[in-house]
Parts: structure tokens; C-alpha cells; sequence
């Protein structure tokens, strides 16, 4: 069992040009479009959150039942659903501003238990940022390490929603003991400063760093870099990429049974050209389409 934990909420997607086109509701959240996508690719996996008993909120649980998502650990809340209206640029990449004040998500607190069977948590987005609840995420990281339990973590960096970025950063870096796999975007890695040696030297066994349609590398504690060119595809918006690689690399992790420190270490340079490949392969379908739309397993395999 992989548990995703973190926020779910509602994107608002324009669907033309110009600061007033419609707003098309859909359905995301970084660790929600994860968990989906894992649910979709076949492996077993639970949602670990917060949401709303609006009408919202029982979509986004909807959802995840069709994926095949444990939903027994979410739990609900009368306050709204958090909302993110998305700015779609020419080239398909978006850009998102937050309405987050008393929404349901924020008052997520860590469960004394994780579901039976949890083999991995994964991390990741406005969770980590929001308090009250990003203290409670930061709880449930740092005991999950501690039990031995793989860790994934994608900050996928919302600037706006980072008051100061110096504490936030040192906050990051108090998180790396604790995680087995870091994931970062090209810009967050900028961001965030530092080299993936710096993160590596902190704690991960490897970090993957995405390039947009240039592709994904890996670096990994015995100086391994293995990298992958993108997939061509016409590009429609990218809402779900970098969620979608983390749920392809954590399958495939699942699927090769790596998921642990020894296992990462084992995969060498044709285990990490295979999962990278998949990882592509699996963002740009998502890219092909609009909203966090993340391809099942029949569309890969």
C-alpha cells in the first residue's frame, strides 16, 4: 500500500484567453492528482487528508473511489473546499493563485496510525505550507521515517503561499533526514537553492529533478546521474505533470519491489533509464490533455 497524504482541492481552469474567461471547475491538488494517478496505474493506495462535506468535497472522494483509492483514512470537515484558479500560459504551463482561508484541508491532524500494509508516504505541495495542518503532514513525514516506511517528497513550490521563503527553505531542509525519495521541478530547484549532492548529503537516496519536455535525471548517493529525454507531444496544458511522475516513479519503484534505500541503491543505471522512461511517458500523456488527467495503466503498458 502507498499512502499519499496531503491537500486535495479544486482547480479553476480557464477555458479561453483573457482575465475573464470561464472557469471550468476541476478536480487536483498535487498529492490528489498523485494519488489518483497511482490508482489509476494499478497500484493499491490510500488518500490521507482533510476534506470538505461540500459538494466539492464529495466530488474529489467520487474521484478517488473510481480510481481505486482507500479513502477510509480522509477525513471531513463542514468548512469549504480550498479553491486555485489557474493561469494557463502560451506554452501550457500553469500558474495558480490560492483562496485558503478556512478551508477544510487546513485542519487535517496526523492519525495515530497509518493503513495496514503501508509500504510508502508520499509528501508533498500546499500541505506542507498551510498551517495548522502543515505541522501535522511535517508530524506524519518525520514518524513514518521513523517506523522504516519509504518516504517521497515533492514540494512542488507555491510561492504565493510562502509568507517567507528563508524560514521556508530551512524548514525544507529539516525535512531531508527524513525522506527516501526527493522529487523537484527545474524551478523549484532553483528556488529552493542548493545542488542535488547538498540534498542527497542530507538524506534522500536520490533525487529526481524534472526538465519540463527536456526530460527527467536522477542522482543518486554513489554519484550515479541517469537521465531521459522528454516525450514529443502536443502540449494542451501541463496540470498534473510533476504528479503524475511522482505516481509513475513510485509504481515503479512498487512494481520492482525498491521501495527502500537498498532498493534505490539496486536499481543501477538500466533500472533508473526504465523508471525514468515510464515516468516521461506517463507526464506527457497527462500533458496531452487538459486538467490533471493521468493515464491509466492500459495507455503504458
Amino acid at each position: 500500500m502507498i499512502v499519499v497524504a496531503g491537500e486535495a482541492l479544486i482547480d479553476l481552469v480557464p477555458q479561453g484567453p483573457g482575465a475573464l474567461a470561464e472557469l471550468k471547475p476541476a478536480l487536483g491538488g498535487g498529492p490528489y492528482n498523485t494519488a489518483v494517478a497511482l490508482g489509476r496505474l494499478g497500484s493499491p493506495t490510500a488518500f490521507c487528508s482533510r476534506t470538505s462535506y461540500d459538494a466539492f468535497g464529495e466530488a474529489l472522494l467520487d474521484a478517488l473511489r473510481e480510481a481505486g483509492v482507500d479513502v477510509t483514512a480522509v477525513q471531513r470537515g463542514a468548512e469549504p473546499t480550498t479553491l486555485a484558479v489557474a493561469t494557463i500560459g502560451a506554452d501550457g504551463s500553469a500558474a495558480y493563485s490560492f483562496y485558503v482561508d478556512g478551508t477544510a484541508d487546513r485542519l487535517f491532524s496526523a492519525p495515530a496510525a497509518l493503513p495496514a500494509g503501508t509500504r510508502a508516504v508520499s509528501f508533498g505541495t500546499c500541505s506542507l505550507v498551510l498551517e495548522p495542518g502543515a505541522s501535522a503532514y511535517e508530524d506524519l513525514m518525520r514518524r513514518a521515517s521513523a517506523q522504516g516506511l519509504f518516504t517521497a517528497l515533492d514540494p512542488n513550490i507555491r510561492t504565493g503561499l510562502i509568507p517567507d521563503p528563508d524560514a521556508y527553505r530551512a524548514r525544507f531542509r529539516s525535512w531531508l533526514p527524513s525522506v527516501s525519495l526527493l522529487k523537484l521541478s527545474e524551478e523549484d530547484a532553483l528556488w529552493l537553492g542548493g545542488t542535488p549532492r547538498d540534498w542527497l548529503d542530507a538524506g534522500p537516496s536520490a533525487v529526481v529533478i524534472t526538465q519540463g519536455g527536456d526530460g527527467l535525471t536522477a542522482f543518486t548517493r554513489d554519484g550515479g546521474v541517469h537521465s531521459v529525454p522528454g516525450e514529443k507531444v502536443d502540449v494542451v496544458d501541463t496540470i498534473g505533470a510533476g504528479d503524475t511522475v511522482n505516481a509513475a516513479l513510485l509504481h515503479g519503484l512498487a512494481t520492482r519491489d525498491a521501495l527502500s534505500a537498498e532498493g534505490l541503491a539496486g536499481l543501477g543505471p538500466h533500472g533508473w533509464t526504465d523508471l525514468l522512461r515510464l515516468a516521461a511517458r506517463a507526464a506527457a500523456i497527462t500533458c496531452s490533455r487538459a486538467g490533471a488527467q493521468p493515464p491509466y495503466a492500459s495507455e503504458l503498458f
